[in-house]
């Protein structure tokens, strides 16, 4: 496995410190507003790289961190008229909600800023008492020019820095590119007792705290989006190393910016659609295909007709399951028995191959910097033989057949769990609600989602004939407003289920 390293501008074999269990911290939000798509990116690649490497047997320890105290946070109060700790509980409530509408796994652990003051602070009185910070008038900096690998994740050179948006400048610093450690508190602002008299923490020393607390001095992967890579990662290393005197994180990955109109999506910018709003319009599957489909480090250009193609894709992956798992279930024959060509028998070599090649690209692509843009190609080349060997099928599958259909079926399915793409499988997969329609619709007086679809198609199926299209049409925008597609096709309706938003 080969990861693109920030720190060494290289792509490099992965070793985690320890062979079977991987370390792993991920910036999480500042809580102020609902997460938008762009910030939404990061989180799903991180969520997949997680995703595989436990698939691939790591025991991944995954902490991701709320900053519930910032100034944005504290700007938004001010525009609610409410305190700064309802505005981040509010936030961190619809940024866990969004997180799990698009499928992104819980952390192993998610420390909050506020609940890690008393760490801050003796990490901030270390620094001091090693001559790598100062106080100045109630404010604590962290002095740039005291650490000598300052720059090396950005490939700045401190001589040649100006001070710029990020990096605060103030009067009490000895230097323009100093940075806080230690805020001193403001009329109204949250503030803690602190050795330098009351204030809250700057924002970058919060991960640096977060990271090591849960993980150890030095961890092997530190992940976020490339913006953060200057000042706030670089300053998490100057920190975290002087404080330490060991390496920080091993492996530093970094994932491209949303754009739109080739600019960075942003709530500064104007430019940004909020994930919720995103997801009443487009399952979470689909979304997840839409950013896989471009390499995690790379730049992903938003747009509406991007994210309608990823539905078209995600359609024919499901309708080529669903059309298989048709064929496997329901295996009608008249009783004749198919005689086997030169053909057919080639044919039938790569199909019983398929799953285990299909797993070894698989893991090809992703070993190499999780390229999850290879690894939905891999799914699609099975997708593809699904497609034909269902074809080839027809009306008179063998036992053994079947079984090399399923195979292949089983083998996309799990791959694309490794993605985070699900599809609903089975009766359990169904929203409730669907027997109360088919009560209504069809007159069915039992308790099964499954037997309550089928009835649904039977009913619409006898109104078609009967050329009752109120009824018809009743039953295909029942379905529809439940999340189902109903599909006509020459053995009959089958419907598509997309899940409801």
């Amino acid at each position: 496995m080969r990861v693109y390293n920030t720190l060494t501008r290289t792509k490099e074999e992965f070793v985690p410190r320890q062979a079977d269990a991987v370390s792993m911290y991920v910036c999480g939000p500042t809580v102020y507003n609902h997460v938008h798509i762009g910030n939404a990116r990061t989180f799903l690649s991180f969520d997949v790289i997680r995703r595989y490497l436990e698939w691939r047997g790591f025991d991944v320890s995954f902490v991701r961190n709320i900053t519930d105290v910032d100034d944005k946070i504290i700007n938004r109060a001010n525009e609610e008229q409410v305190s700064a700790p309802e505005v981040a509980a509010k936030y961190t409530s619809a940024f866990h909600h969004a997180m799990e509408r698009l499928g992104v796994k819980p952390p192993t652990q998610e420390p909050y800023a506020t609940q890690t003051i008393g760490e801050m602070i003796e990490m901030v009185e270390r620094l001091i008492e090693k001559g790598s910070a100062y106080e100045s008038g109630g404010d604590v900096y962290f002095a740039v020019r005291s650490f000598d690998g300052y720059g090396k994740l950005s490939g700045r050179d401190v001589d040649d820095m100006r001070s710029g948006a990020r990096v605060e400048v103030g009067d009490l610093k000895r230097d323009p590119l100093d940075f806080a450690l230690w805020k001193s508190a403001k009329p109204g602002e949250p503030s803690w007792p602190s050795p330098w008299g009351d204030g809250r923490p700057g924002w970058h020393l919060e991960c640096s705290v977060m990271s090591t607390g849960h993980l150890g001095e030095t961890f092997d992967i530190h992940g976020g989006g490339v913006d953060l890579v200057f000042p706030h990662h670089e300053n998490e290393i100057a920190q975290a190393e002087a404080d330490t005197g060991v390496p920080f994180a091993r492996y530093w990955l970094h994932g491209g910016m949303l754009q739109v109109n080739s600019e960075k999506m942003s709530k500064s910018l104007g430019n940004f659609m909020l994930l919720k709003d995103v997801l009443d319009t487009y399952p979470a599957s689909t979304i997840r295909l839409f950013m896989l489909q471009t390499h995690y480090r790379s730049p992903l250009d938003y747009s509406e007709e991007r994210l309608a193609s990823a539905v078209t894709s995600y359609e024919r992956i499901e309708t080529a399951v669903r059309n298989a798992r048709a064929v496997a279930e329901d295996p009608a024959t008249d009783g004749a028995t198919r005689g086997s060509t030169a053909e057919e028998s080639a044919l039938i070599e790569t199909l019983a191959a398929a799953p285990e090649d299909a797993r070894k690209r698989f893991i090809e692509a992703m070993d190499d910097d999780f390229n999850t843009a290879g690894a939905i190609a891999v799914v699609f080349d099975e997708v593809r033989m699904i497609n034909s060997f269902a074809d080839r099928l027809g009306g008179d599958p063998s036992i053994g057949h079947v079984g090399l259909l399923t195979a292949i079926v089983d083998t996309v399915l799990d791959l694309l769990r490794v993605l985070g793409i699900t599809f609903a499988e089975g009766e359990d997969g169904y929203p409730i609600e669907v027997v109360d329609l088919a009560s209504q619709l069809a007159g069915y007086a039992g308790g099964d989602t499954r037997e309550a679809v089928d009835s649904l198609l039977a009913s619409r199926e006898a109104a078609r004939t009967d050329k009752n299209w109120a009824l018809a049409d009743a039953v295909r925008d029942g379905l529809a407003g439940l999340g189902f597609t109903v599909e006509d096709t020459a053995q009959g309706a089958r419907v598509i289920y997309r899940g409801q938003n």
